[in-house]
């Protein structure tokens, strides 16, 4: 049974769609929720502290325990602020889902310098400024529980969505590091991809709008962040009722031992195929990974 008593979680962005799902099922499950939320448009215009007083009056007249935050992820200060209120309002913090977002979406070439600043600055230093400080707490404490909230269109890419894009990756990129980093001293940074029905999201979906509620994502999510999970560095593409994994493989490809002379442009037209081959991968945890994977073909072992 996956239970958050006694456990202070923090879900950014929980005024609605997908972080709201996340805070009432994490509060549903024991824990204390600062519900964050800037109150602003899909745009990230303007502000209101209404989205985060109605979840948290929600969650409190379900016999749950919250607290509305209405702090800005998109800059150190404020940032901390989210975690600090979370630690003078409940004493800790050991979760961490980082859901603020918002949209600026427009085609490469006609895309503005502040429509990517705009996007980078909530999605993903927003989650380096909120989750330094809670990372921080957690280290010294030994326990924590941090999950991304990433997106196919950063995976796989969408159309009109570079600055969107990047930012989703980018976290994937964050997630790895932190795992790594946080492995030791028990904390456990993993990633989703979700597919789900939001504001965010209106007039994608079409027809099959109602088979991707936020609430589907959220089981995934409260997984992750529980102590039950000992899995760090997955990222998971969830929705509509579908929890698989999404990962990097490093295939076995091409190789030309240097005693035999320097691989030239010719040997990778000549082996293009054996180079794209999807035969014979690893899933790396690491970097170093791919150390391992080359070092017995160099070393003749």
């Amino acid at each position: 049974m996956v239970d958050f008593t006694n456990r202070v979680a923090i879900v950014t962005g929980a005024g609605g769609g997908l972080g709201r799902a996340h805070a009432h099922l994490l509060a549903s499950l024991g824990a204390a929720v600062v519900v964050n939320d800037l109150g602003g448009t899909v745009h990230g215009e303007g502000s209101s502290e209404s989205a985060a007083d109605v979840v948290a009056a929600e969650i409190l007249e379900a016999g749950g325990t919250a607290v509305a935050d209405y702090n800005s992820v998109a800059a150190p200060e404020s940032a901390q602020a989210i975690v600090d209120h979370a630690i003078a309002e409940f004493g800790t913090v050991d979760v961490l889902i980082n859901n603020a977002g918002i949209l600026r979406d427009r085609s490469f070439t006609n895309l503005t310098v502040d429509e990517l600043r705009s996007v980078l600055d909530v999605h993903l230093r927003g989650a380096f400024y909120v989750s330094q400080p809670a990372f921080a707490h957690m280290k010294a404490r030994g326990y924590g529980r941090i999950v991304m909230t990433s997106s196919a269109s950063g995976i796989m890419g969408n159309f009109g969505q570079t600055n969107y894009g990047a930012a989703k990756m980018g976290l994937i990129g964050f997630m790895n590091v932190l795992a790594l980093e946080g492995a030791k001293h028990g904390i456990r940074v993993n990633a989703i991809a979700p597919i789900a029905a939001t504001r965010m999201t209106e007039g994608l979906l079409g027809e099959v709008l109602e088979h991707f509620q936020p609430e589907l994502v959220s089981p995934a999510v409260a997984y992750l962040a529980s102590e039950e999970c000992d899995l760090t560095s997955e990222l998971w593409s969830v929705g509509g009722g579908s929890v698989s994994r999404i990962f990097v493989a490093l295939a076995d490809g091409y190789f030309k031992h240097p005693k035999d002379g320097a691989i030239t442009v010719e040997d990778v037209v000549a082996n293009l195929e054996e180079i794209r081959s999807e035969d014979g991968y690893i899933v790396p945890f690491s970097s170093q990974d791919e150390f391992a994977k080359l070092g017995p073909k160099l070393l003749d072992i």
